[in-house]
């Protein structure tokens, strides 16, 4: 059974998209929160969610970004996220494979951890669940 490790409240900044002939991309810059039982603290400045469509096929996203704060233990840290996903139909929630790197000593089991994620959207942002399997 899945077990809910990290949480993070994500509120859209900005969406810079172009389409060209072969598909089309997005750049969504972002900000945000988490204040779970793992980690409490903040989403560092330059997230960014890449999405690509090429023509006829579906969306892809990575998104990455640094997360700044403190752990279970109390002890300030960074958690580098990179989360890979296929975008699914509109209202549907997103699954993600999540890589993360921290410095945490309390949170290193992460880095190697078999982890799955959800993106569910939300008024003016998203909220990103990350699952231990």
């Amino acid at each position: 059974m899945s077990e809910a490790v990290l949480t993070i409240d994500v509120v859209l900044d900005e969406i810079i998209e172009v389409t060209g002939s072969r598909g089309k991309a997005a750049m969504i810059l972002f900000h945000g929160e988490s204040s779970c039982a793992n980690f409490k603290g903040k989403i560092l400045p330059g997230g960014v969610d890449t999405q690509k469509e090429p023509a006829g096929e579906k969306r892809l996203l990575s998104a990455r970004y640094i997360l700044e704060g403190r752990d279970c233990e109390g002890e300030w840290c960074r958690i580098f996220i990179e989360n890979n996903g296929e975008v699914a139909a509109p209202g549907e929630t997103i699954k993600t494979t999540p890589v993360i790197y921290t410095d945490s000593k309390a949170l290193k089991w992460l880095e190697t951890a078999d982890l799955s994620g959800t993106v569910e959207g939300k008024p003016g942002g998203v909220f990103i669940t990350i699952f231990k399997e």
